[in-house]
């Protein structure tokens, strides 16, 4: 949500936007970063946890290279999901010890790359750690290697998103396989750190904890079994963010509190922790304009016709109730809009019937040439982009300053980039 400083803001900017014809470029519609905003959370991320913290930045949710760039620039690490994403911050800029190698399915050419790279990796599991042990054997790496550990402490309320229940696809459940996690400390002295990850959107803090504490726990269990210190701890990321005014998102800080009540020896030095924050750090920094193309009436609802839709919006379109996003109507110059309120449907570009926004909106009346902004969309959403209808990813602003100054951090795509794409 926004409050009035920052709608004020939103505004400037929309209207600096048309004024440059933004929203007269095809496709009319672009994402906007506030990146003072998004320097700030940074900020509040470092400032939360112990300066010796590595904070490595989700690259799957918001992978635009200027971004990326500005939080390493701040001392920021890269957390990749994807080879590609582990190439992408190596471009970025990223020195190889600063990315954290995560993905399930790393194939055996990937991780002897990650290996020589010096990357820092987390094995999903003892398959993954076997191929790691191969390799290592003829070429010794300086790579942190760490294994992910599933707490089984349950999941949130978002199922999709909850990686902490016995059955997720994600780590080497704990009660499951103990014996055989301490024998691979045991037997494997490169193998120095743990990764838990409990989920994101629809994970309380207090599940969070409790997932970071089972593994602190283990990881007494383990010197004292091996006599080896674990060294590094990844607490994972996953701080949920609010789309609209029914919700609280907690802060760093809340979420910093909660860990030291919950697992105090984890803040006394005695290991290194790793944060891997993605949606936290972008999501409430960043929105979505369109230029309203067509409006209709169908069965007495309303319906506006925007230029973003289920291509950008992917879980809004399925899970509406879940991944609602406030909507705000503005005119041509950026100007927000007023009226007396009537339910809108405000429909993407694509052909299926579910390619929606908002569903019965209360909203002022829209025209076509309006602008339509979606908020709270800094995070999953160009990483999410959809080639279903071959429509062209937009462009992406960033703004900085008072009065806030435009800068283009990434072209739209053209008609060829696309064409090139399926060719």
């Amino acid at each position: 949500m926004t409050g009035s400083v920052e709608a004020a803001r939103i505004e400037a900017v929309l209207s600096a936007a048309a004024r440059a014809g933004v929203f007269e470029e095809e496709p009319p519609f672009a994402i906007f970063y506030d990146l003072d905003g998004f320097r700030a959370r940074l900020r509040a991320a470092r400032d939360a946890f112990p300066a010796s913290t590595l904070h490595a930045l989700a690259v799957k949710a918001n992978p635009v290279g200027p971004m990326l760039q500005a939080a390493r620039d701040m001392g920021f690490a890269a957390e990749c999901a994807s080879i590609v994403e582990v190439l992408h911050a190596h471009d970025s800029g990223f020195s190889p010890e600063r990315i954290v190698f995560d993905s399930p399915a790393k194939t055996t050419r990937e991780i002897r790359f990650a290996l020589d790279a010096g990357v820092y990796l987390n094995v999903d599991n003892f398959q993954e750690l076997g191929r790691c042990a191969s390799h290592l054997e003829q070429h010794p790496s300086r790579s942190i290697v760490g294994l992910r550990i599933n707490p089984s402490v349950g999941a949130g309320t978002i199922a999709a998103l909850s990686t902490a229940i016995p059955t997720s696809k994600f780590g080497v459940t704990l009660d499951e396989h103990r014996d055989r996690i301490l024998d691979a400390f045991r037997s494997l002295p490169w193998l120095r750190a743990l990764h838990v990850h409990v989920g994101s959107q629809g994970c309380p803090i207090e599940l969070a904890a409790a997932g970071v504490r089972r593994v602190a726990l283990l990881a007494d269990e383990i010197e004292a079994a091996t006599g080896r210190r674990i060294e590094i701890l990844d607490i994972g990321g996953g701080l949920p963010v609010s789309f609209d005014e029914s919700t609280t998102a907690p802060t760093f800080e809340e979420y910093a509190r909660a860990l030291r009540a919950a697992i105090p020896e984890i803040f006394d030095g005695r290991f290194r922790l790793v944060t891997e924050f993605g949606r936290a750090m972008s999501a409430n920094v960043g929105w979505v304009a369109s230029r309203v193309e067509y409006t209709k009436i169908a069965g007495g609802r309303r319906i506006a016709v925007i230029h973003a839709g289920a291509d950008l919006f992917t879980r809004t379109a399925y899970l509406p109730e879940v991944w609602r996003h406030h909507v705000t109507v503005h005119d041509p110059e950026g100007a927000l809009k007023s009226g007396a309120a009537e339910p809108w449907d405000i429909a993407g570009p694509l052909c299926f019937s579910g390619d929606l926004v908002a569903r019965e909106r209360p909203l002022p009346p829209i025209e076509p040439g309006d602008l339509i902004v979606v908020h709270d969309a800094g995070a999953y959403t160009l990483s999410m982009w959809s080639r279903y209808n071959s429509r062209r990813a937009s462009a992406v602003h960033g703004y900085e300053g008072e009065p806030p100054v435009l800068q283009l951090l990434k072209k739209a795509e053209s008609e060829q980039d696309v064409l090139r794409f399926w060719a």
